[in-house]
């Protein structure tokens, strides 16, 4: 079965690492030095949280909707 994500992705200021999470797959998280690392990298996370997961569990995934941008302040 073929499975379709949305990560989201951020740049460690501190290190320079880009991270990257998939907000309704439990536990896919990782990083890499690169976008290309990192999405090698993010594959390979989901694959192993999908073989992880029961029927049952992969039938509850939550259904991904968007991101929102906020404004708060002047």
């Amino acid at each position: 079965m073929k499975h379709q994500f949305t990560a989201q992705i951020e740049k460690d200021r501190e290190t320079g690492l880009y991270t990257g999470f998939i907000p309704n797959l439990p536990g896919a998280h990782t990083q890499g030095e690169t976008l290309d690392e990192l999405y090698l990298n993010l594959r390979d996370v989901a694959e192993l949280c999908l073989e992880e997961c029961t029927e049952e569990e992969l039938n509850q995934l939550p259904e991904f909707i968007g991101f929102q941008q906020v404004s708060v302040g002047a």
